[in-house]
């Protein structure tokens, strides 16, 4: 029987202002319930949500707050630290942002007395991704409209600074290998660097533009994905430098892919906010057509849940939450 790929969010969350962006922790952090954090214009908030998927007293979904953090300014990026930890005593809870100022913000909270930010300025324009060592979590890598990646350590010195061809947009790091770097550019070229010779190993090209976003796959670390123009862009690293499979997806240009932490070839990717409603498609290689397409009124932000076929957008005042198969 076809069902109809088109549906509403499956829960939703209220929230107390617009949700510019949204990550789920991808890390394990001895809890039953899995961490979130998203921003708004003055506001990060973090909090905790169970799903009926997983735990079968769960009404749909069990969300609660734990911290809100006053940020000051409009939440431009998130990421999640590995040291953070509900299990510990005090807890750890610990992320960083990116900010319309141009500087990253490196939140570390117990969730009682302690909360204590580092601001560590540096980028001369926008700063569009960051992300933590998934290993230690002791460096943080982001890149900027100022066409640099540069890596930090949690002081917020330098560690190493890599001049870029267009703006950079999206950073990855291999979750094996710490000393590999992947950097996602603006005019369609994706590269990979090795932070101890601090050289570029390897390229990829998308042949057009402008690339917005593109994600490594952590499942397997031969593929990345991308989204340029109206297309989702996927390559396997090796085999060629160009893609090897791509498709116009989005009307109204693409804005955003996530590959899904639990099948690797479970893929997002949403349409540019703006309009009057923001398109989320879940797309699967073993399909033609994406198996299932949502939307949010003026929807931002794009996260996969670390063990569950769900993705999270942000929206109005809302959080809201798709679900898929396997």
């Amino acid at each position: 029987m076809k069902q109809d790929s088109s549906r509403n969010a499956a829960y939703t969350v209220d929230c107390e202002d617009y949700v510019h962006v949204v990550e789920f922790n991808p890390f394990e952090c001895g809890d039953a319930g899995t961490l979130i954090a998203y921003g708004g214009n003055n506001y990060v908030v973090v909090g905790t949500c169970t799903f009926q998927e997983e735990e079968a007293e769960v009404d749909g979904i069990q969300y609660r707050t734990l911290r809100t953090f006053h940020h000051g300014l409009r939440v431009d990026a998130i990421a999640w630290s590995p040291e953070t930890r509900l299990d510990a005593l005090p807890p750890v809870i610990r992320f960083c942002t990116a900010a319309a100022d141009r500087k990253l913000r490196l939140f570390t909270s117990d969730l009682q007395d302690k909360n204590e930010y580092k601001v560590l300025p540096g980028h001369s324009d926008y700063i569009n991704d960051l992300v933590f060592a998934p290993k230690e979590g002791q460096e943080i890598a982001s890149v900027s409209d100022d066409h640099t990646c540069r890596v930090w350590d949690l002081e917020g010195n330098q560690k190493a600074h890599f001049v870029l061809r267009s703006p950079g947009m999206s950073v990855c790091w291999h979750p094996e290998e710490a000393c590999k770097l992947m950097v996602a550019e603006k005019n369609g070229t994706v590269r990979f660097y090795d932070l101890i010779t601090q050289q570029a190993i390897l390229s990829l090209e998308s042949e057009q533009t402008p690339l917005m976003s593109a994600h490594w796959c952590l499942r397997n670390t031969f593929k990345v994905g991308a989204v340029a123009g109206n297309d989702w862009l996927i390559w396997d690293i090796t085999r060629s430098s160009y893609p090897q499979d791509k498709r116009p997806v989005h009307m109204d240009r693409a804005h955003l892919f996530r590959w899904s932490t639990v099948n690797e070839n479970l893929f997002a990717t949403t349409g540019y906010p703006g309009k009057m409603t923001t398109q989320l498609l879940i797309h699967h290689l073993g399909h033609p057509q994406p198996i299932l397409i949502g939307s949010a009124a003026v929807g931002s932000g794009l996260s996969w849940h670390r063990t569950l076929p769900l993705c999270a957008m942000g929206g109005d005042h809302k959080l809201l939450f798709w679900v898929t198969e396997m």
